[in-house]
């Protein structure tokens, strides 16, 4: 993904770069689109893409529009795959402005665990978790602003009490 037609350095080098290395996989399909149109396809049909190949700018805003689609960055978890080393935590990242207001929705960062729990290959814990979390938000009462807007104050929980809920939900038997 790129704006190589008006960012012909930058944009123009990452796109040719691209197109050579994807010679080395010619079992992997190689397609480029220009970011515009992308963010519009992602919106309309987003089953149509795998894997997106963007510089980190566009990483970034595409991130964002993509965890728009599941229901905000509050439930969007990231993964940094490398050879040997996997990386995993929510796609906004640590969010420091807001660290002790008790008010972020934690399942971000929980469900990053779920995909960290599948690549350990620990499936079972990573499917139990999954489901309470899917739980959790079903039920809807205990939830943070982001899963409820407009809500009223007294509708909503604070980070705290989300992942209580979500252990609750563990505590019970199967």
């Amino acid at each position: 993904m790129h704006k190589a037609n008006i960012l012909k350095f930058s944009d123009g080098l990452f796109l040719a770069v691209a197109k050579e290395v994807a010679k080395d996989y010619p079992d992997i399909k190689f397609e480029d689109i220009i970011v515009d149109n992308l963010c519009m396809q992602l919106v309309r049909r987003p089953q149509q893409f795998d894997v997106l190949v963007l510089p980190n700018l566009y990483g970034d805003i595409v991130s964002d529009l993509c965890a728009g689609l599941v229901g905000g960055l509050g439930v969007a978890p990231g993964a940094n795959l490398g050879d040997n080393i996997a990386i995993f935590e929510p796609t906004h990242g640590s969010a420091p402005k807001y660290a002790g207001q008790n008010k972020v929705n934690p399942m971000a960062s929980m469900l990053s665990g779920v995909m960290m729990l599948h690549y350990l290959g620990e499936v079972k814990a990573a499917d139990r978790l999954e489901k309470a979390i899917a739980k959790v938000i079903v039920e809807g009462k205990s939830v943070t602003y982001d899963l409820k807007p407009g809500a009223p104050s007294d509708q909503i929980v604070g980070t705290s009490q989300v992942a209580d809920a979500v252990i609750k939900k563990l505590e019970k038997p199967k």
